[in-house]
C-alpha cells in the first residue's frame, strides 16, 4: 500500500537514442523522464526513511532556513534514477550513484530526470553502464541536482516502460 505512494500515476518516459531505429542502449543515449512530487510523496518518504526534519513539513522552519517553502527530500528526487533505468532495463542493479544537491525542489515542481549513457562494457554476460544523471525544472531548465551512476544491466535491449504505473 505504502509503495503506491512512490509510483507516480502521471509519469512521462521518453527516449533519445544515437540511432533512430535502434533498441539498443549505446553511449550518447538518453531516458527522460518527468514527475510533480507533492505533499503525499514526502510524507510517504518520511514515513520509510523516518527523516521528519521540520526543513519538509513546516512553512516557518523552511524560510528560517533560507527556502521559500517547504522542501522535497533530495533523496526523494534523486529516486528518479534507479526508476528511469530500471523501467527500461528490469532486472538492472543499481551499483553507485553521486549526487549534487544544485538548488532546492518544493512540492508541486515539475522535475524532469535525465541519465544519459557514457559509458559501457561487457562482463560475463552483463553490462557494467555509467550514466550521467541530472535532473532539472523543466520550465526554467534549473539544475536541481547531478551527479554520476553506474548500473549492471542484463542485456543491452531497452523495453518501452508502460505508461499504465
Amino acid at each position: 500500500m505504502l509503495a503506491k505512494t512512490f509510483v507516480p500515476r502521471h509519469v512521462l518516459v521518453s527516449r533519445c537514442f544515437s540511432s533512430v531505429n535502434s533498441k539498443t542502449l549505446k553511449v550518447g543515449d538518453v531516458l527522460r523522464e518527468a514527475r510533480v512530487f507533492t505533499s503525499e510523496d514526502v510524507k510517504g518518504y518520511a514515513e520509510v526513511s523516518h527523516d521528519w526534519n521540520p526543513l519538509h513539513f513546516d512553512q516557518e522552519s523552511a524560510r528560517k532556513a533560507g527556502f521559500e517553502n517547504p522542501l522535497v527530500h533530495g533523496m526523494l528526487v534523486s529516486s528518479m534514477f534507479p526508476h528511469i533505468i530500471s523501467s527500461h532495463f528490469p532486472g538492472a542493479v543499481y551499483v553507485s550513484q553521486t549526487l549534487h544537491f544544485r538548488s532546492p525542489v518544493y512540492v508541486g515542481d515539475d522535475i524532469l530526470g535525465i541519465v544519459q549513457a557514457t559509458a559501457l562494457r561487457e562482463t560475463k554476460n552483463k553490462y557494467i553502464v555509467k550514466f550521467s544523471t541530472k535532473c532539472i525544472k523543466k520550465h526554467s531548465e534549473l539544475l536541481v541536482l547531478d551527479g554520476d551512476a553506474t548500473a549492471i544491466l542484463p542485456n543491452l535491449e531497452m523495453l518501452q516502460p508502460s505508461h499504465s504505473e
